[in-house]
């Protein structure tokens, strides 16, 4: 797991605590991560974590780790049956405060860093809602 590993761009930015964990295949977190700093300068708002080479159990017990470490609440991962996934929804059986938003993508990411003021679960799920909408088909028909 890491932070985003550009520096913040900004003074408010600096002092912010991580707000939710990406999790999934691959580089897929530190991408998205990356491409919301870039865009906002905001990119330590989230903690990124590969399931890379990690075990189901693995996968949740850093999850869990890193959750309980940081306070974080929020979980965005890749795919809806992906480890990741199931990892958080084992999590969500002791946590019923977690809220955890599947198919993550760059629109839901950006809308999520937009409100740092709107509690974590609220901004989720309006996260949510903007990554879904964010979904458009063009072209053949």
């Amino acid at each position: 797991m890491t932070n985003s590993s550009v520096p913040a761009q900004t003074e408010a930015a600096e002092d912010q605590q991580p707000r939710a964990i990406v999790a999934g295949h691959g580089s897929f977190a530190t991408g998205l991560i990356s491409a919301v700093q870039q865009i906002t300068g905001r990119g330590e708002a989230f903690v990124a974590m590969s399931n890379q080479g990690l075990s189901g159990e693995d996968i949740e017990t850093r999850l869990r780790a890193a959750a309980t470490d940081l306070g974080v609440k929020v979980f965005f991962t890749d795919l809806p049956a992906g480890s990741a996934t199931l990892a958080v929804r084992r999590i969500m059986r002791d946590e019923h405060d977690v809220v955890l938003v599947t198919g993550a993508n760059l629109a839901a990411l950006l809308e999520f860093v937009f409100h740092p003021d709107v509690p974590a679960a609220d901004a989720a799920r309006t996260a949510a809602d903007k990554g879904r909408a964010s979904m458009v088909v063009h072209g053949a028909g």
